[in-house]
């Protein structure tokens, strides 16, 4: 009797690991074959992404505030602050969720984990192609299409304004950005990249080259890789931006040759400041020189650098003030200088891992941008900012280890993160500044104020208790533990802009040429800085609070002259 139940026993257990494996093939396979009909039922033409294929685009969308694997360390206790002053700890670094072979800083590099899984699936036909759209006036009021264009490298057409969006670019929000600056030709690239300029590619290709759509519009022609489809800028649409004005940059004496200096030159009875400007506009020169009815147009050189300007009386401005024959008027127009907008990765590996190293709300993103501009290569970062990919930093979404960057932003101290660097250039703000910058940054984004409530509540004060101490201590680990450092102070850089640079592109090993500087002066507010005035009080700190910041000021200004330096900025240090 033992030996049949033992029998029974035995193919019963075999039977229910044999039910059990049937059930689990059986839901496999049903759920790969709804897969596969799913994708087999899509109708023709563009196909939005689907849930897997949208990873870059919401890792690009939440930006820094969600996918920022790498959130700034705490502040870290150093023995050089001041006796009596409590170094509270700075904010806690974010957890990452999830297991670590999914976690990238690159939200490109995540796809091909995934892809095993897309391919194991199978998509025989491939994704429609997109219909080309033929030349013809105007669609929906995208504005006029001319065509598909080879335009790339450093010898771009279209350079001017220059931006990007990986997830919500369409026609419009392309046209309307040139239309702000007065061009006349809108182009888009790869469906997200959006370029401005005043005359039209000179190679057309087949419209079949730009087969993508752009990311936030379905249907539209917006390139491909290398190729761009062309629009003829229309009038701005209802509620977009006002196009920019003539900016009056002052009163100037003429250069000697002013043949060689201006390149071109308009003659009018009555000419006058946006006359001018239009002119110089449509030839793409960033200056409108105005004298009498003489009108110039022309580039910052060495030899008209805009850096001496004299009384506005000399130029005729004001009552009864005669003009003076030897001296013009220069007005600002809204295009850009282009001489130093091109921009790429270094063609082979950089042998020098250099840090841009700072304290948050120092100006580290305004000076990447003159990096950039100076150098002609992107800049990379320790954290990945959509917004500012956005913007045109295209190497905020490059791996920070990659070594294709002339450097790395970082906000990093600590002897591990700091001796990662081979060199770092350490830009250094008044405290005051840069808790306010940053305050503004956390509560209102890139652009914005913070609003009244935040400066009354409680966070304020938390606030500037936890990162005054952080700003010194970021200072003093990187005196203390950096191989190679060039320092440089904001306000040296706001008050003495090209000679500051020159140091800093020397310290980089690039050699540039002067006209290239004056380009970045000309173009040295870049897309991310605050204008206007604050909405709050224009004293926000206490008593207390300067007190606490004073004592960290003197630490860091006697630190700084320890390591052989100046010493922090005099208009700032108490005394």
């Amino acid at each position: 009797m033992a030996k049949p139940s033992f029998r029974l026993q035995k193919l019963l257990r075999r039977t229910r690991f044999l039910l059990f494996f049937l059930s689990a093939a059986y839901l496999m396979t049903g759920s790969l074959l709804l897969l596969q009909r799913a994708r087999l039922a899509l109708p023709p033409g563009p196909r939005a992404p689907g849930p897997l294929q949208a990873l870059p685009v919401a890792a690009v969308a939440l930006g820094v505030g969600l996918l920022d694997s790498r959130a700034p360390r705490a502040p870290r206790v150093s023995p050089d602050l001041p006796l009596g002053v409590d170094v509270p700890r700075g904010p806690p670094a974010r957890a990452r969720p999830g297991p670590r072979w999914l976690r990238t800083r690159n939200p490109e590099l995540r796809q091909p984990r995934r892809g095993w899984f897309r391919h194991f699936v199978g998509d025989p036909q491939g994704p429609p192609a997109l219909r080309p759209e033929a030349p013809g006036p105007a669609v929906g009021g995208r504005g006029t299409y001319v065509g598909c264009f080879s335009d790339s490298g450093r010898d771009r057409t279209l350079k001017g304004a220059v931006f990007f969006d990986l997830r919500k670019m369409t026609v419009s929000h392309c046209q309307d950005a040139c239309a702000e600056r007065s061009y006349v030709y809108a182009g888009l690239e790869a469906g997200a990249e959006c370029y401005c300029g005043n005359r039209l590619p000179v190679t057309n290709v087949g419209p079949e080259a730009c087969n993508h759509e752009c990311k936030g519009e379905k249907g539209s022609a917006c390139g491909g890789v290398g190729r761009l489809s062309v629009y003829r800028v229309q009038e701005l649409q209802p509620g977009s931006r006002k196009r920019r004005t003539v900016t009056y940059r002052g009163c100037f004496r003429l250069p000697e040759n002013g043949t060689h200096t201006f390149p071109d030159s308009l003659l009018q009875p009555n000419a006058t400041a946006e006359a001018c400007s239009g002119f110089c506009s449509q030839k793409e020169f960033p200056l409108a020189v105005l004298r009498g009815r003489e009108c110039y147009c022309a580039y910052p050189t060495p030899q008209f650098s805009l850096r001496d300007a004299v009384d506005s009386s000399l130029c005729g401005r004001g009552p009864e003030a005669p003009r003076q024959a030897e001296y013009c008027e220069v007005y600002q127009t809204p295009v850009q200088d282009t001489r130093c907008t091109d921009r790429r990765f270094l063609p082979t590996k950089s042998k020098v891992f250099v840090a841009l190293s700072s304290f948050p709300g120092a100006g580290n993103t305004w000076v990447r941008h003159l990096i950039e501009h100076a150098t002609g290569f992107y800049t990379g970062s320790y954290y990945f900012d959509g917004t500012l990919y956005n913007k045109g930093f295209k190497g905020e979404k490059d791996h920070w280890r990659s070594r294709r960057t002339i450097c790395v932003k970082t906000h990093e101290s600590g002897r591990r993160e700091i001796e990662m660097f081979d060199s770092a250039i350490l830009l250094i703000r008044n405290p005051y500044r840069s808790l306010v910058a940053e305050f503004n940054r956390k509560c209102a984004g890139h652009l914005g104020y913070a609003a009244d409530r935040n400066w009354k509540s409680k966070e304020w004060p938390d606030f500037v208790n936890s990162y005054a101490a952080w700003w010194s201590s970021h200072v003093l680990d990187w005196l203390r533990y950096g191989k190679r450092l060039l320092v440089v102070h904001y306000e040296d850089l706001r008050r003495s802009l090209v000679p500051t640079l020159r140091d800093m592109v020397a310290f980089l090993n690039v050699s540039v040429s002067e006209e290239r500087l004056l380009c970045v002066e000309n173009n040295k507010e870049g897309s991310f800085w605050r204008r206007g005035r604050r909405p709050h009080d224009p004293e926000p700190f206490t008593p207390e609070m300067r007190t606490l910041i004073d004592g960290y000021i003197r630490t860091v200004d006697r630190a700084l002259r320890e390591h052989g330096g100046a010493g922090l900025p005099g208009e700032y240090v108490p005394r």
